[in-house]
């Protein structure tokens, strides 16, 4: 069971726009969670649930993409290797919706795979209700979106501690992590790359400055698959031979990151 901080709130809304005056009314608000969601070496399929604790249906599409980050960028394309089912839920107030995200072909062994769980909210076609004063409204309706990890293992690794499964530690796959300052058009980078078995999730990434930690984002600074390469701006005054100190994957600890070349 996963506490309430391992849940994730997704709220859509509605924006109603009369004579130069904005109104913004919520239209749905789905909880989903495990916000990290994996798929192990001896699992066929893993539970995604989403709950609607609006006052609206929620319509939902439901989709899986294969994820792969080059160019300093993530890539999506579309894949059969795992299927989220149902692909489509409509979700009454109050209530939930488990999607079953079943693989259909093994991982090789001591391999990891990302995927992307896109999850849409699909816009209501009820209309807007007119002004009680008889002038014109103008309805603008967004259509929320949010993206879910899903890391999937081959025999023989594994990155996600879990209390319930027993673990051979051999298997446990770590990132292997080093980063260069580069500067690109005039601009400076931190420049991440990930020669580990597995990704790398990085949170509350900042460089010390004069004794003092200097954070260059507040929460996720992003992820760095296996193998991959990837950039982030900083800075101008952050000095290339000062360590990172970052979070991993969610550890209690922060890492201390030297530069590497």
């Amino acid at each position: 069971m996963y506490s309430a901080s391992r849940r994730l709130w997704v709220a859509g809304f509605i924006a109603l726009v009369a004579l130069g005056v904005g109104k913004v009314q919520a239209a749905s608000s789905v909880l989903i969670w495990p916000i990290d969601p994996v798929l192990e070496a001896d699992q066929q399929a893993s539970a995604l649930w989403l709950e609607n604790r609006g006052t609206e249906t929620a319509n939902l599409q439901i989709r899986v993409f294969a994820w792969s980050q080059s160019g300093f960028d993530d890539q999506y394309q579309n894949q059969r290797d795992v299927i989220g089912s149902p692909p489509v839920a409509k979700i009454e107030p109050g209530q939930k919706q488990l999607i079953r995200l079943t693989r259909t072909r093994e991982v090789p062994p001591g391999q990891e795979l990302a995927y992307r769980i896109i999850i849409d909210e699909i816009p209501s076609a009820t209309p807007v209700a007119p002004p009680a004063d008889g002038k014109t409204a103008a309805a603008i309706r967004f259509q929320m979106r949010y993206s879910v990890p899903l890391f999937a293992y081959g025999p023989g690794l594994w990155s996600k501690d879990d209390s319930t499964r027993q673990r051979d530690p051999k298997g446990a796959g770590k990132p292997d992590l080093s980063w260069k300052k580069v500067t690109v058009a005039g601009r400076n980078y931190v420049e991440m790359r990930n020669q580990g078995a597995v990704h790398a999730r990085l949170t509350d990434a900042a460089f010390k400055q004069g004794g003092q930690p200097r954070p260059l984002v507040d929460g996720l600074l992003g992820y760095v698959l296996p193998g991959a390469t990837m950039r982030w701006p900083i800075p101008d005054a952050v000095a290339a031979d000062q360590p990172l100190q970052v979070r991993i994957n969610g550890a209690t600890t922060v890492e201390n990151i030297a530069p590497g070349r």
